[in-house]
């Protein structure tokens, strides 16, 4: 996002244009604010905050609160969200009878305070955000806060009056379909409210408020955040961030995704960090797929939709219009019962819309049923209940969607048997973007004014430079598609490929010669084999040679597109990749000093560099996990994993592909089958918990153990105590030492690696050791998260979690 900006070309120029101008944070009465001058603005005291004309469209803006600290100013709030002004001859004025009013090219009032007011005022934005219509005596007569739209920031009230709502997308900032407000029983909720149809997705339908610790008899319906990162509602509902109590700049947003997310401000970056979301199953948001479509999510490549058998998707910019069936809507008549079936969708889901729920005793009885309603029915849901028959829920529509390998029910889809008896392929996803430029352009027409010569040469000259920058990349889509010289290649593939990245394409032949016929291994990952190359250009690579599997496609796709997702300093570079027949390779950047495994027990890595290897990789993995829109997890987090550069510095690598694996088991599970390696493994994948972020936190867990003591997490070793002769493993006996030790000193001597020879720091050894323990810890939910070790180990110093 960015304030007062139809391109970077115009802002640069005007700043040699412009005249002086003192940025102030007040608008006095009879004063304007114009929509065509870039001095026009205002700017908070502390300069953290400013208040202006942002572009939403073409020719269209909307005036706005910007957090300007950011790398991109960022917009916490609008007047006109649903209704922008024109580019030209629009104003925001304070008029005299104390009214803050938004006037369009015309004269057309868009928007306005509806304050009246016999005394002076005067509009005033604070050092908090909030943008206030104050008397000379400070009274407040309007405020923003009062009026937010989908962002609420520390010391913002969320009360019965107000709600925020999320935008249609992260570039279509006009009202989307998701809410977050108190509802008539005094609870805090979610709801999903569509051009036809709307219902509450959080808290689940199904569960009563005291049945999840809410209070429906506070009358008071507030809720608050503050700056440490603690959310309190009325209700009884709190959260606190994961970097809580740390006081920083922080916005709790209702995302255009459907999911509720606080972000911390990183001064060091300059950028937004999500320290907490709501939901970590994307598909419970409502209306994500619209009708007669499933939503499904992989934590590689994210969530998708695909269109149900019998239908194709309306609209492939748009899945909130869902899929619609390819067959006349007379084959659903009630003379055509005859002539219909049910399809069994395994491991789905279809939540509301229900004509009624009746007690069947079989499932014949329940199809039936549906059968009678004629078009007024589009399958079932059939469950068995406690009295040993069963609920036969009438469908009359298939909404709400998805992929759940949990769900105790079954779900039939009614359909034609032509259609039935089809080779039609049921699944056909598509992923769930953001889209990359203003997804709707909006447009705002005006009469033309006197020539502004100044004006005219600056939009000419940025429209100039704007079809510039886009015959570029029309040239480099073009010439990816003219220079393919591989016929098999389709333009499926081609689509995939150009929407996940924009890395460089090799030949199999370059490949093959830049590795020498694939003749020196250096390393073997998820799913392939990694040679050591040069390429054309002198630069040398990894090269992963793909294993040829019947999910080979896929996995090459997922790890292409999460790769392309992410940027960060400790994972790994991709350069290239090769699609070619049935050749799949990834070129990655060639890490000098090999994996964590090949130098923990070589005399290469000394304390200090074991140290920066335990913080660089927490970093990448809190990136991984917290810092991408959709949650990735690794899974497989090992020393093997995690690959050293010249300096020895950490990057995270196989992250992509093993998530991918057999992704069809997920019938009964959402990891239908154990992944990761033996050692490694947290317990929830033994006992067929439910998988989180925190399996990969348990993982790094043990590797920092195995970097302190030099044991391999599966050696089993004969110790000798006051009790005699016991076998321990790796965490157990470190557990022992720390119980049984009279000093500091002593159990750090008694498991630090001997290959170290005394040179270790002894309270980062103290650090590492306490942080990994936590991360051990058998209970999920006592684990931290990778941010929280990460900025633990960052100020060791500080006073950690007990043990």
């Amino acid at each position: 996002m960015q304030c007062r900006a139809m391109h970077i070309t115009i802002f640069l120029l005007l700043l040699f244009i412009s005249t002086s101008f003192a940025a102030t944070d007040t608008l006095s009465e009879g004063s304007s604010l114009s929509v065509e001058k870039q001095s026009d603005i205002l700017v908070s005291s502390n300069g953290d905050f400013s208040a202006s004309f942002f572009q939403v469209g073409e020719n269209a803006f909307c005036f706005s609160v910007c957090f300007t600290r950011s790398k991109r100013p960022t917009v916490l709030w609008m007047a006109n969200r649903d209704e922008p002004v024109n580019g030209k001859g629009s104003f925001l004025s304070l008029w005299k009878d104390g009214n803050l009013v938004l006037t369009d090219a015309g004269g057309t009032v868009m928007w306005s305070t509806a304050t009246s007011f016999p005394s002076e005022l005067h509009l005033k934005l604070r050092n908090n955000g909030n943008l206030v219509l104050l008397t000379s005596q400070g009274t407040i007569i309007w405020q923003s806060f009062e009026s937010p739209t989908d962002t609420l920031l520390p010391t913002q009230p969320l009360t019965e009056q107000v709600s925020l709502v999320s935008s249609r997308s992260a570039t279509n900032h006009s009202s989307g379909f998701y809410k977050l407000y108190f509802d008539n029983d005094n609870v805090l909720r979610l709801l999903y409210k569509g051009t036809t149809f709307s219902s509450v997705y959080w808290p689940a339908p199904w569960q009563l408020p005291i049945d999840i610790g809410r209070s429906t008899y506070n009358v008071t319906k507030t809720a608050l955040l503050d700056s440490f990162g603690l959310f309190t509602s009325s209700d009884g509902f709190q959260f606190r961030s994961t970097d809580y109590p740390k006081k920083v700049y922080r916005r709790l947003k209702m995302d255009s995704d459907g999911n509720l997310r606080l972000y911390s401000f990183i001064e060091e970056s300059k950028t937004w960090e999500v320290t907490w979301q709501l939901l970590s199953q994307p598909c419970t948001v409502h209306g994500i797929c619209g009708p007669n479509s499933m939503c499904n999510h992989d934590p590689v490549i994210g969530r998708s939709c695909f269109c149900l058998k019998g239908f194709k998707v309306k609209d492939p910019n748009d899945w909130t219009l869902g899929c619609e069936p390819e067959f006349p809507s007379s084959d659903f008549s009630c003379n055509s019962a005859e002539s219909l079936g049910f399809l069994h969708l395994r491991t789905s889901e279809w939540y509301g819309y229900d004509w009624n729920v009746t007690r069947v005793s079989s499932l014949k009885e329940c199809q039936n049923l549906c059968l009678a309603l004629c078009d007024k029915c589009v399958g079932v849901q059939f469950k068995f209940n406690e009295v040993s028959t069963y609920n036969c829920f009438l469908k009359t529509m298939a909404f709400n969607g998805r992929d759940t390998p949990n769900f105790d029910g079954e779900i039939y889809l009614k359909l034609p048997n032509a259609i039935l008896s089809s080779s039609t392929k049921t699944l056909k996803h598509s992923l769930m973007n953001c889209p990359v430029g203003l997804s709707h352009p909006l447009k705002r027409f005006y009469q033309a004014p006197g020539k502004n010569s100044t004006l005219s040469f600056l939009v000419w000259f940025a429209c100039g430079f704007g079809l510039f920058e886009f015959s570029a990349i029309f040239l480099v889509w073009f010439f990816l598609f003219r220079t393919s010289k591989h016929p098999a290649d389709t333009l499926d593939q081609q689509r995939h490929l150009l929407s996940a990245t924009v890395f460089q394409r090799f030949t199999y032949a370059e490949l093959k010669t830049a590795t020498k016929g694939f003749k020196e291994e250096v390393g073997q990952g998820a799913g392939g084999v990694v040679y050591k190359g040069t390429l054309h250009d002198n630069r040398v690579a990894a090269i992963k040679r793909l294993n040829e599997a019947t999910q080979v496609e896929a996995e090459f796709l997922a790890e292409m597109s999460t790769i392309g997702m992410l940027n960060h300093m400790n994972l790994i570079d991709m350069w290239g990749y090769c699609v070619e027949g049935k050749h799949r390779l990834l070129v990655y950047e060639y890490m000098e000093h090999g994996s964590l495994a090949d130098n923990l027990f070589t005399n290469a890595l000394d304390w200090k560099k074991r140290f920066n290897v335990a913080v660089g990789t927490a970093k990448g993995l809190a990136y991984l996990h917290e810092e991408c829109l959709e949650w990735i997890l690794h899974c497989d987090v090992k020393p093997q994993n995690i690959l050293l550069d010249s300096d020895f510095h950490p990057k995270v690598a196989d992250f992509g592909l093993s998530k991918l694996l057999n992704r069809d088991e997920r019938g009964n599970s959402s990891f239908s089958r154990i992944r990761g390696t033996r050692g490694y493994m947290a317990p929830e994948w033994v006992y067929n918990l439910r998988i989180t972020a925190k399996v990969d936190v348990y993982s790094y867990g043990i590797v920092v153990l195995e970097m302190v003591s030099g044991r391999s997490p599966m050696e089993i070793q004969s110790l000798e105590n006051s009790r005699g002769i016991e076998q321990h493993r790796l965490v157990t006996w470190i557990r022992d030492k720390i119980k049984h030790a009279t000093t500091r000193e002593f159990w750090i001597e008694e498991i630090i690696d001997p290959s170290l020879e005394g040179n270790y720091d002894v309270s980062q050894v103290e650090a590492l050791v306490k942080v990994a323990l936590q991360c051990v810890k058998d209970d999920m939910n006592e684990r931290p998260s990778m941010s929280q070790v990460a900025e633990m180990l960052q100020s060791h110093q500080h006073k950690l979690l007990p043990l």
